[in-house]
């Protein structure tokens, strides 16, 4: 299951990324741009978007960008140099080489965790791709924390389920300081007469036959029978209960396999 996600996770990395259309996103504080004037190379600026959304443009001074898209940052400026008598219909050409306002943060099980800008029009998959995919101990869910209109959203994708049903509405459009985080995958536990004791991958309604075989199966003294398994509830409660071959697993069992009495 989980080499079909990643295969899933690069086909989709492979696709969207290669196909998004950049678009004209809005400046912000902290975004380093690239501004030439046509014909004027002395009036060429790098510069950094300040705090207060503005930047200090060669003859004209204080511009306020912040908030604008590019392309109307350059009108502004055209605007300003033409009206302050500075030049006639110039030709202005804004390029952001460093996009710090507009990013997303991508948290958790990925391969590399971070900050991601949004250039143009993102996808919660163009996001993941671009943080190298789901990572080993990776889960299936991804929860997407959002804040609009002063108000903090979450909410949780199944990521193989949306690849299985083909159905992309969860594949969500992500803005400015939306969280990516992908959950640890879950976890089962067994112990006593197996071939490998230890914590392994919880997979989709496995029962406690194919957890046998992610331990390598019975050691030489091992037994199927009196298999049982300690599971906490809701409220935290352990019990103990007897378990048989295609007995579904939970998260966080423990399973402990006894010793042949013959």
């Amino acid at each position: 299951m989980k080499k079909i996600a990643l295969w899933l996770m690069a086909l989709t990395m492979a696709f969207n990324v290669n196909t998004v259309v950049a678009a004209d996103v809005l400046l912000g504080p902290g975004d380093v741009i690239k501004v030439s004037v046509f014909g004027n190379p002395d009036l060429s600026l790098e510069t950094r978007v300040s705090q207060t959304g503005s930047i200090s443009f060669p003859l004209i001074g204080e511009v306020a960008i912040g908030g604008l898209a590019a392309s109307e940052a350059e009108k502004k400026i055209a605007s300003m140099l033409e009206t302050g008598g500075f030049l006639r219909k110039p030709q202005v050409n804004l390029l952001v080489t460093v996009l710090q306002s507009q990013q997303v943060s991508v948290l958790g099980q990925v391969t590399r965790p971070g900050r991601y800008p949004i250039d143009g029009t993102r996808t919660l998959t163009d996001i993941l791709a671009l943080a190298g995919g789901v990572g080993p101990d990776g889960g299936d869910i991804v929860t997407i924390v959002r804040t609009r209109d002063g108000q903090t959203t979450k909410e949780a994708i199944d990521l193989v389920e949306m690849m299985r049903s083909g159905d992309f509405n969860k594949n969500l459009e992500l803005t400015s300081n939306d969280v990516v985080y992908v959950e640890r995958a879950p976890r089962f536990y067994i112990y006593g007469e197996v071939q490998r004791a230890g914590f392994f991958r919880l997979e989709r309604d496995m029962t406690v036959l194919q957890a046998l075989s992610a331990g390598g199966g019975l050691s030489p003294r091992g037994t199927e029978r009196g298999i049982r398994i300690k599971r906490r509830d809701a409220d935290g409660k352990l019990s103990e209960i007897s378990a048989k071959m295609d007995d579904l697993l939970k998260v966080d069992d423990v399973v402990f396999v006894k010793e042949s009495m013959f």
